[in-house]
């Protein structure tokens, strides 16, 4: 075949004529054909690109009905979306994009009386569980994109979750959907058929007769192949479940369209049944020899009815610690591979016995290497987050080698699961791939990301040749091509190895009776187009808009920005709920300032080629505008599990957008405050009289700096040379264990804070030496000016990795800084130098962690804090960096924020982003202060962070250094 065949055009229509004809003919709906908006949703999380003419946002049920009559004149293909974390290609489509998660996502009702709650289709999976949790139920399917998945899109997957041996799959807790059909007529479907949504629409009252009269034909005439090839095992999803509509099942037409992956109807409303929550759970980690081992162990383990029983091989652990730090798996036992099996109980007593017993009967099996109860709860907190994160952690391993989804939901029974795995090895072997096992051996799902080669017609072959291979294979063992994921893109065109002609024909017939033109995302299940259709990396032009030279040496990705772009897959953690990533969508729910919105606009921007979306290269306003709101907190770097670092990504399109033309006004204020401090250090008096004035703040408005804040005071030199002789001090034999390196920042706002870090590391068994005077370049990087930041970093380098401190631990008082100098700086400059050097560096509290004595106890550690860390640190050093070091000195109680303050750097200082700036802060911080006891601390070490606490609250937080200072008169500045 050609591998250049594309979807099918959408009915020749351009997206400036559906633009038109949508906002004539649904008044107040919010749709974008921009090419930006076109881009972030031509992706989900699968191997696919299809870019659509245009993205709506309906507002409810009408406005949908309206909105498909308009595209039915048109003969414009529409796709229902929720998360968009589909990985077989079935939230991608020509034509028009719903996208439901943006106004369509509330919890109408939860009755507890009757275990039932009515959502909308956008509405995130863990929304729907916050409101249940008052009343001591959950719906029972939960997928690992939990955080970020919608209900509409478990319901068009029929997605089941880590507790799926307990509690099945979505289609099993649906009572009734409001849908509207591919002529848009509104009506519920629910167990006995359907119904006109109003009963007083003839219109609908006509059509949902014909419906239902069409579907017991259906039926009637494939009894025998509906009732022997469907509903085989209990995790058979491939094509539709038309069993339901079987008499014996209750002729149910909702659960009949669970799974039809969005091609039958679109779901605006959907009631779904509750389950009780446990009184008591227990987690088993059990480790093996390989999967294959560990799979023969799922039918013993069943026996003793788990609530959950989960697999993973340890590449995926591997890359964890490899990208968070040893410290980010802790818990589980010996092996190369592990299962986690959860039980429940009447209360925590009960649930540990039935966990003893089974480990008891698993040894006696002889297959297990070694089993451990995890009693502590953030063991098993970290143990979950690394399978739920199995997806994006097995896309880029340690190696550095990449990995895809299109084999990655086939499932069989659980008692063939082992036999299965062992075949599947030895089936990669054969067509020289490699794989990466995980997923939910308890149900018999396994998934996979296989290092299939999709950019050359050659890799794309051995591609094609396997997925056949896999999907006889499945079939031999009894199996079903999806599990979970739905067929979508990536297997529908294979259902031919798993049914029969005449059950495929009635798959067929079932789609026509309800969308008889095709419209509702075409091509899923029915009429699917080749496998390798539309593949996003085939046939990718060489990085047209790309320079022969970034400034980042991008040293983990070979193919440079486009590969580190590329990074993104679409899992979309980015999207979740709470938590340091990210903070910009948190405030907006826009995709566009998701970290995943805007990898894909850089992936189309640097895609070249005439079917690219984005075609002005580094200079794009499209990529721009979705850069515009990232605060470069880094958070990104770290809690995305494929590693996506925004912040980087921003600052190198910045450098080029920018280059050889006029930049911001902020760029030389913001971007340029370490000179300008060094010279107002000089003048800090008049200066800062200046800046307070009524010509201050016209000067600032000038500079592009926003008039809502009050600038900072500089200090005046004569503090700083205070707290450098108050900060340094060797051991008694007058050699320092450290070097302590006062940053911009400190040197010109807060000098006290070198004379305090000083003294505490000396009272800790840490004497250092003091330098000042060198720069780490951050305020350059984070708008963008590269080469600047370059040479300044290299004079920082050069002076770091020379002279007799030069084997030194180096202590930034500044977390900015210090993550500026151990990240940015080797990216930047490449050398071993700077390798050797950012191999140095640390904050001050991981100094403290690190080189403190072991009985260095202050004797002013308060009992509580509310503490703001440093989103850099968090990402560059470690979640727990600070928390850690405070628990270990006895503070009690520690509140500590879990986002970004907001201020973020330059970010909350440039016109246009106070508002956002402010936002932010609400999400996590300022709650925290708002609730701050008075004889809590609020300790915040980063300059930016202090600023913020102190603009919203007047109340000067503290760096930890003046927390812990033995003698804190020393260090004020007079």
């Amino acid at each position: 075949m050609n591998l250049r065949d594309r979807s099918p055009a959408p009915g020749r229509r351009s997206p400036r004529e559906l633009l038109a004809a949508l906002r004539d003919g649904v008044p107040g709906v919010e749709v974008d054909a921009g090419a930006g908006r076109r881009a972030q949703y031509a992706y989900d999380a699968s191997n696919y690109r299809v870019p659509p003419l245009a993205v709506a946002f309906p507002t409810n049920a009408a406005q949908v009905a309206a909105i498909v009559r308009i595209c039915g004149s048109l003969g414009v293909p529409i796709v229902a979306r929720g998360g968009g974390t589909s990985m077989a290609g079935n939230a991608v489509g020509p034509g028009l994009v719903l996208d439901f998660s943006r106004h369509m996502n509330r919890v109408l009702n939860v009755d507890p009386e009757t275990r039932t709650a009515v959502v909308e289709p956008g509405v995130v999976l863990d929304e729907l569980q916050r409101a249940a949790a008052p009343y001591g139920l959950f719906f029972g399917p939960d997928p690992s994109s939990h955080s970020r998945c919608t209900l509409g899109g478990m319901i068009g997957n029929d997605a089941c979750g880590n507790h799926s041996v307990r509690y099945g799959r979505t289609v099993e807790h649906v009572e009734s959907l409001e849908i509207v059909t591919a002529d848009g007529v509104h009506a519920v479907a629910e167990a006995g058929g359907l119904r006109p949504a109003d009963p007083a629409d003839d219109r609908a009252v006509r059509r949902v007769a014909e419906l239902n009269a069409a579907l017991e034909g259906l039926v009637t005439a494939n009894l025998a192949q509906i009732r022997t090839e469907l509903g085989r095992i209990p995790r058979q999803v491939s094509g539709y479940q038309l069993h339901h509509l079987l008499p014996e099942h209750g002729r149910h037409a909702a659960r009949a369209l669970v799974g039809t992956e969005g091609g039958c109807a679109i779901v605006v409303r959907a009631t779904v049944r509750l389950q009780p929550a446990p009184a008591a759970t227990t987690l088993l980690a059990i480790g093996y020899r390989d999967v294959v081992d560990a799979a023969a162990d799922v039918p013993a383990i069943l026996e003793h009815r788990p609530t959950a029983v989960e697999g993973m091989d340890e590449a995926i652990v591997a890359t964890m610690r490899h990208r968070r730090g040893p410290d980010a798996v802790t818990g589980l036992p010996d092996g190369t591979a592990w299962l986690y099996v959860e039980l429940d109980g009447d209360d925590p007593e009960s649930a540990d016995r039935r966990a003893t017993a089974l480990l008891g009967a698993l040894r006696a099996h002889g297959r297990m290497v070694a089993g451990r109860v995890i009693e502590d709860t953030a063991e098993r907190r970290s143990l979950w987050r690394v399978r739920e994160d199995g997806a994006g952690l097995a896309a880029r391993l340690v190696g550095g080698g990449e990995s895809w989804p299109g084999w990655e939901d086939a499932a069989v029974a659980p008692e063939d699961l082992a036999g299965y795995l062992a075949d599947f090895r030895a089936l990669l072997a054969e067509h020289s791939l490699t794989g990466v096992l995980y997923g939910h051996f308890g149900a018999g799902c396994v998934h996979v990301r296989i290092d299939f080669d999709m950019t050359t017609p050659a890799g794309i072959a051995v591609m094609r040749a396997f997925l056949r291979d896999a999907a006889a294979l499945v079939v031999r063992h009894g199996g079903t091509l999806s599990g979970e994921h739905g067929d979508g893109r990536a297997r529908s065109a294979l259902l031919t190895t798993m049914y029969g002609p005449r059950m495929l024909a009635a798959f067929a017939a079932y789609k026509r009776i309800f969308d008889p033109d095709g419209l509702l995302n075409p091509g899923m299940v029915v009429d699917p187009p080749a496998i390798d259709a539309d593949l996003a990396l085939y046939d990718v032009a060489p990085a047209r808009p790309a320079p022969s030279r970034t400034g980042f040496a991008f040293p983990d990705d070979p193919d440079g920005q486009a590969g580190a772009a590329r990074r993104c897959i679409g899992v979309g953690r980015c999207r979740s709920d709470g938590g340091a990533m990210c903070p910009s969508y948190q405030v907006t729910r826009d995709e566009r300032d998701s970290t995943r919105g805007r990898a894909r606009v850089l992936q189309e921007m640097l895609r070249g080629g005439a079917d690219g979306t984005l075609t002005d290269g580094w200079r794009s306003a499209d990529v721009h505008a979705a850069l515009d709101l990232c605060l470069s907190c880094k958070a990104c770097a770290s809690d995305c599990p494929v590693g996506v670092d925004m912040a980087t990504y921003k600052a190198e399109f910045l450098h080029h957008h920018y280059r050889r033309r006029l930049r911001p006004r902020g760029h030389y204020t913001l971007g340029w405050l370490p000179w300008w401090a060094t010279a107002a250090g000089f003048a800090a008096a008049p200066v800062n009289a200046v800046l307070a004035s009524p010509a201050g703040r016209l000067m600032a408005r000038l500079g592009g700096v926003t008039p809502e804040r009050a600038l900072p005071r500089f200090a005046p030199r004569r503090a700083l040379r205070d707290a450098l002789r108050a900060a340094s001090g060797g051991r008694p034999d007058g050699r320092p264990a450290a070097l302590l390196m006062v940053d911009s920042f400190t040197r010109a706002f807060r000098p006290e804070v070198a004379g305090a870090a000083g003294r505490v590391l000396a009272d800790a068994g840490v004497p250092v030496a003091v330098r000042s005077g060198l720069c780490c370049g951050l305020t350059w990087v984070s708008t963008g000016q590269l080469g600047i930041a370059r040479r300044v970093m290299a004079r920082t380098v050069r002076a770091l990795d020379e002279g007799p401190d030069a084997g030194l631990p180096v202590v930034l008082p500044e977390p900015s800084c210090a993550a500026a100098l151990r990240h940015d700086a080797p990216a930047l400059l490449g050398t071993e130098a700077a390798r050797r050097v950012a191999a140095r560096i640390r904050t001050f509290a991981g100094a403290l962690n690190e080189f403190a004595d072991a009985g260095w106890r202050p004797r002013n550690a308060p009992r509580q804090v509310t503490l703001q860390p440093h989103c850099h640190e968090r990402a560059v050093f470690g979640a727990a960096t600070q928390s850690a070091l405070l628990r270990r000195l006895g503070v009690e109680t520690i509140d500590e924020s879990t986002g970004c303050c907001g201020l973020a750097g330059n970010f909350g200082f440039e016109a246009g982003h106070y508002g956002t700036s402010m936002a932010v802060a609400e999400l996590s911080l300022a709650p925290r202060l708002r609730r701050a006891g008075d004889d809590a601390a609020v300790l915040a070490d980063g300059f930016s962070c202090r600023t913020q606490i102190d603009h919203l609250t007047g109340t000067r937080a503290r760096h930890l250094a003046e927390l812990l200072d033995p003698n804190p008169s020393g260090g004020e500045n007079s």
